[in-house]
């Protein structure tokens, strides 16, 4: 966890900005967390009053960027290393690790305690095992041995609907089961479309990232499995009847193009190296994919109440 000498001696004249601390929540990674967390809620069965809705989410959004918070402070070693990461506010010098991490713990048993107190107590477990997963099992013991990290780690990142139903219901469901399993299954694909083209990166940090450990072809043939794995379960909503015809169609439609762009990548003979296209477009595309399913989920819900 240490920093250069340089970067220690720019924290010991300068003062941290509001704006460092909350880049250490990873706003766009929580952005997502807090949307699919919102739309877990709003398709949960039964009732919550608003203020409780809100204060759920607000746990979970807290939570979330707690658990970046934290990683940063474990991985400020890596992140030095890499182009994408060495600007953020440990490895810049900005942020002290010790602050940091105090930072993460105290965000972290707000988040839950609030959730227990405010909420449920169901609801505050499942919050204290997404911080965990992703802070413990994640970043300290998966990430830096094994090239499944991302396999097993984005376990963190289902969570959040999981956690909002169980604000809604004071249970775990097989509707909110479904709700993790589609971003537990989306998590590869997505994350390894960008660590195809980020892999030199990855490989100077020496992290196990799947291209890094075996290869560009073997990651485009694990791109491809797990997309034809996800799709059917995206359909489950429908299949299980908390989600109507027009989630079936999109998720079917979507489902469908993300094949295609992962068999051009599968098929694309040129490096990423020599063009990262391919590549570029599975990944953002993954992200529109996740927001669109889940949108979709969402509005046609808020239509059938309203019918």
């Amino acid at each position: 966890m240490d920093i250069t000498s340089e970067n220690q001696e720019l924290n010991d004249y300068y003062l941290p900005t509001a704006g460092d601390y909350f880049s250490l929540l990873k706003p766009r990674v929580m952005s997502l967390v807090i949307f699919t967390a919102f739309i877990g809620l709003l398709v949960a069965p039964g009732e919550i009053h608003p203020i409780i809705g809100f204060t759920a989410i607000l746990c979970i959004a807290v939570a979330a960027g707690a658990s970046g918070c934290l990683n940063m402070w474990y991985e400020a070693d890596l992140d030095a290393k890499m182009k994408r990461t060495a600007g953020r506010p440990i490895p810049s010098g900005k942020i002290d690790p010790e602050s940091a991490l105090h930072f993460g713990v105290g965000l972290s048993v707000a988040s839950v305690l609030t959730m227990g107190l405010l909420v449920n107590a169901v609801a505050a477990v499942l919050l204290t095992v997404t911080i965990l997963f992703y802070v413990v099992v994640y970043t300290m013991w998966l990430k830096r041995r094994t090239a499944q990290n991302i396999v097993i780690g984005g376990a963190s990142g289902a969570f959040p609907p999981m956690v909002a139903w169980a604000a809604v219901t004071g249970d775990v469901s097989l509707a909110s089961v479904t709700l993790f399993a589609i971003i537990f299954m989306w998590t590869p694909p997505h994350f390894w479309a960008l660590s195809l083209y980020a892999c030199k990166d990855y490989a100077n940090a020496g992290i196990p990232m799947l291209p890094v450990v075996s290869g560009e072809k073997a990651t485009k043939n694990h791109i491809m499995l797990y997309t034809l794995a996800m799709v059917p379960v995206t359909l489950l909503p429908w299949y299980f009847g908390f989600a109507g015809l027009i989630y079936g169609a999109t998720a079917a439609l979507l489902g469908g193009m993300f094949i295609w762009l992962s068999y051009a990548l599968l098929t694309d003979k040129k490096s990423v190296d020599e063009d990262s296209a391919s590549a570029k477009k599975v990944f953002f595309f993954s992200i529109f994919y996740l927001f669109a399913l889940f949108a979709v989920l969402g509005i046609e819900n808020l239509i059938g109440r309203v019918l």
